[in-house]
């Protein structure tokens, strides 16, 4: 298997295309930064809880070696890095890790971008205690084999996260039909409904990597003022916090 293999060619183009436009707030990833606000602070508290770190820590990733899967223009990546941690983000285009890389230039923050593959990151062995697999797991070729590299990237003890949309009759009629063609908040062919996943799915190929749900939460959004909050249900957007335990290794999926 080449290291490439979950790598989606039409996904590389469309990004590329709109690349220029990451820090943008009123662009066209205006809810990418709307949403950043929510799930960051979800993640935080995820994150201080596991690790045993107070909530009220004005850094309380400190010291987390953590990775952003698909890190885009730097949003969340620079969010993680003013957080404390020591942030790693990669992405498969080339042209968002140029945009990262001089965005985080004009920040008083450090990040580590690579131009680089989950499986072939996971190839040299480095785990992190942070994974961040954040709005991507929608977008690859081969989901059993990204995920399987996915969980090889989570040291004993530490977690990942995914954030997604699920499969559902719901999530065709408000993330394309409703956000992509009446609002048009999102450009057009930004998702495809046969690549959105199920819960059941990705949490089973966490499992088959040794790593266990340990929280869950939809996200629900008002179209009204466009705000995002966190909701019982997971039928449309949702995201996944998942622990691997200390006494285990992972394994493919």
């Amino acid at each position: 298997m080449t290291a490439d293999t979950t790598v989606d060619p039409r996904e590389v183009e469309f990004y590329q295309s709109l690349a220029d436009f990451w820090w943008d707030s009123n662009g066209p990833f205006w809810p990418l930064h709307t949403l950043n606000r929510l799930r960051v602070d979800w993640i935080r508290q995820q994150v201080a809880s596991h690790f045993g770190r107070p909530n009220t820590l004005m850094r309380p990733l400190a010291g987390l070696r953590t990775l952003d899967i698909g890190c885009g223009g730097g949003i969340l990546a620079e969010s993680m890095a003013r957080l404390g941690a020591d942030v790693t983000g990669i992405d498969v285009v080339d042209k968002n890790i140029q945009i990262a890389a001089t965005h985080v230039r004009q920040q008083a923050l450090e990040i580590d971008y690579r131009l680089i593959t989950a499986e072939s990151l996971a190839d040299t062995g480095v785990r992190f205690d942070v994974v961040l697999n954040m709005e991507v797991v929608e977008h690859v070729a081969d989901l059993p084999a990204f995920m399987a590299s996915c969980n090889r990237l989570v040291r004993p003890g530490g977690m990942m996260f995914i954030a997604t949309i699920n499969q559902t009759l719901l999530s065709w009629l408000f993330a394309i039909v409703g956000a992509e063609y009446v609002l048009r908040w999102l450009p057009r062919g930004t998702h495809r409904w046969r690549e959105f996943r199920r819960p059941d799915v990705l949490k089973q190929m966490l499992a088959n990597g040794d790593l266990e749900v340990a929280a869950q939460s939809g996200v629900a959004v008002n179209p009204f003022n466009r705000n995002f909050s966190l909701s019982d249900r997971m039928n449309v957007n949702y995201m996944l916090a998942a622990v691997r335990a200390d006494n285990t290794t992972a394994n493919t999926v």
